[in-house]
């Protein structure tokens, strides 16, 4: 792939995925459970990628995070803080908003209006 389009594409897919963790965090989950769980909607993200932003997103105070001792092994739970439920539905309305305005440009003198 052409190292542009693919910094490009990069770029796209790292502000969905804010918005897909986000989405998923309205109740706890730790790190592995949310991988599978996004997989299972058909969104991937690799472990490499979702810490970071887990820890960036609770930096930011979007998320709150705790530990889960009573299983044999510990498990560090995130959920949206109340700050981050509410910037999750600013974003959540402002990317469906943008996503219908662009659909409208990109798909003008297409005929057809279908995702490939």
């Amino acid at each position: 792939m052409d190292p542009l389009i693919h910094s490009l594409l990069t770029e796209i897919r790292r502000g969905n995925l804010t918005l897909a963790v986000l989405s998923q965090l309205r109740s706890p989950q730790y790190g592995y459970s949310l991988v599978q769980l996004l997989k299972e909607l058909g969104v991937v993200i690799e472990q490499s990628t979702l810490y970071p932003l887990l820890r960036r997103l609770e930096k930011q105070k979007l998320v709150t995070s705790f530990w889960d001792k009573s299983d044999k092994r510990p498990r560090k739970y995130y959920q949206l803080s109340g700050y981050g439920e509410e910037v999750f539905h600013q974003l959540r309305k402002e990317w469906m908003k943008n996503t219908k305005k662009l659909y409208g440009v990109l798909s003008e003198g297409e005929g057809e209006h279908e995702f490939d």
